[in-house]
């Protein structure tokens, strides 16, 4: 029985590996708990380390670790281990070995100490001063644990220690960057870049350490008007390489060309007299940008709004954003122009005029605008109209429209003439009364002397009226330079009838009536 017992405990202790304080072993995973990992490295005691050795470590997943043997026996009779002594260890020897000053490694910004921040690289602690962090302001330090790359700057083999800079890493980086991006670069290549800058002639696009210009005609099928419009300074966005100079550090991007061209076909798409729906995107004086797909925007020309008004004011009308319906009426792919029309969807009216309006009738209608010697009038029809100055009033000579006729009053009209051809109605206000100049040459017969208001004065005249309606000229030559002189508006003067002219509805006064003359 002895014999057996000296053997078992033989075997137990050749089962027991011999372990030497300082030595690197690798561990079992045993067991983990919330604080603890229980680790067998074959000894007759198994380790407890501490959890938090493990931080950023996928423990759940592990089965062997490295272990750092710290005390093969302390005063309870334990194994003293720790993955991190082995970790830091393992590092240090990669990097005294397979590394050098100036070279680059990656590593994590632990946290932050006065002077700078500590740094693991390979498990290793290590110093980034604040004047090598590149870190300038406070909204740029770093979050815990970012990984970096850093330029080892001084390496302290027998002490253990090194210091790294960030900011020549970067440097660094850029240039190869640039070299790679140099290497690789070719026409029709697509790369990802950020918005670095926006002008009103493009952007400025980081591909990694080279800039390019994405020029605003390349940014979009559709005209834009200012590159803000597609792209936004820190915008992560996919370009094409149109051309690029190695000796002048030049690159020219497109955004556009990264998608199919929408111009191609389109004659075939959306052939003339198609209707199409599409939504608003810009309002002009001269018309209105319908969005009929992304990339393709047709212009309907204000003349292309109705077939009878000719005063509009588009942004009443419309807004920035609305559906509207129209029809294509031609298409001219190399400019990239669609010409669209609201006022095709619907017959055109002057196809059968004289089913809307005839000859001789009255009609009512509104002041709408005015143009050379005439107003026009929107009649309750739609139809629009034009109203000539002589046609306005039989006794008044008027000269501009827009001193008698109001904009938006409603009238009375007769139609004096329909012309087709040149698509007018022609309205006319003083035939709707006789012409009463007939009249007016009984009522006031030449040589007639009478009492007149001073309407007003001129260089040349003073218009007098003589009744409601009814005005008469005093010409310079027909009245005293200082009577002249006095008059005013409202002032009473009397005159004499010497001319009357019914074709340009006028009348002639004289001042010098026979009391004047025989004062003279």
């Amino acid at each position: 029985m002895e014999k057996v017992s000296s053997e078992l405990e033989n075997a137990y202790y050749a089962s027991i590996k011999e372990l030497k304080e300082g030595e690197i072993v690798k561990g079992k995973i045993v067991s983990v708990t919330q604080k603890e990992v229980i680790v067998d490295v074959g000894y007759k005691s198994e380790g407890m380390l501490p959890r938090d050795e493990f931080a950023g470590v996928d423990i759940e997943n592990l089965k062997e670790v490295d272990v750092y043997v710290e005390n093969v026996e302390n005063e309870d009779g334990k194994i003293i281990l720790s993955f991190k002594r082995a970790r830091e260890s393992k590092g240090w020897y990669t990097l005294i070995n397979e590394h050098k000053e100036g070279d680059l490694v990656e590593g994590s910004i632990l946290r932050k100490v006065k002077g700078g921040y500590i740094v693991e690289v390979f498990g290793v602690e290590g110093f980034l001063p604040q004047s090598l962090s590149g870190y300038r302001h406070a909204g740029e330090e770093p979050t815990a644990a970012k990984k970096c790359f850093l330029q080892i700057v001084k390496m302290t083999k027998n002490k253990e220690n090194f210091i790294l800079s960030r900011k020549d890493a970067v440097r660094m980086e850029k240039e190869i960057s640039r070299k790679k991006i140099w290497e690789e670069m070719e026409i029709g290549k697509t790369l990802k870049g950020k918005v670095k800058s926006v002008t009103n002639f493009g952007a400025f696009i980081d591909l990694g350490g080279l800039d390019g210009l994405l020029h605003i005609a390349d940014m979009s099928w559709k005209k834009i008007s200012h590159p803000s419009e597609i792209v936004a300074v820190g915008d992560e966005i996919s370009v094409m390489i149109l051309n690029f100079d190695r000796e002048k550090g030049k690159i020219s991007l497109g955004l556009k060309q990264t998608t199919p061209d929408p111009w191609k076909e389109i004659e075939q798409k959306y052939p003339s007299g198609t209707t199409i729906k599409g939504r608003i995107t810009n309002i002009q004086n001269y018309g209105i940008f319908v969005e009929l797909e992304k990339g393709i925007e047709g212009l309907v020309h204000v003349s292309e709004i109705s077939w009878t008004k000719k005063f509009l004011n588009l942004y009443e009308m419309f807004a920035v954003g609305d559906a509207i319906e129209a029809k294509v009426i031609s298409i001219e792919p190399n400019e990239r122009k669609i010409s669209l029309s609201i006022r095709h969807l619907e017959r055109d009216p002057w196809e059968d005029v004289e089913s809307l309006i005839t000859m001789d009738s009255e009609v009512k209608g509104k002041v709408t605008g005015y143009g050379d010697g005439c107003a026009y009038a929107e009649l309750e029809n739609g139809l629009e109209g034009v109203i000539y100055n002589e046609d306005i009033s039989w006794t008044k000579r008027v000269t501009r429209a827009q001193e008698v006729l109001k904009r938006g009053a409603n009238l009375s009209f007769k139609v004096l003439g329909i012309d087709k051809a040149s698509r007018k109605i022609i309205l006319g206000i003083k035939q709707l009364s006789a012409d009463p100049w007939d009249a007016i040459q009984a009522k006031y017969p030449i040589d007639t002397i009478l009492e007149g208001e001073v309407v007003k004065v001129t260089n040349f005249g003073v218009f007098v009226k003589l009744e409601e309606e009814l005005e008469g000229l005093v010409f310079s030559g027909e009245i005293d330079k200082e009577v002249m002189e006095k008059l005013k508006p409202a002032d009473k003067l009397k005159v004499k009838i010497i001319k009357i002219d019914p074709g340009s509805a006028k009348i002639g006064l004289s001042a010098r009536t026979e009391a004047q003359a025989s004062q003279a």
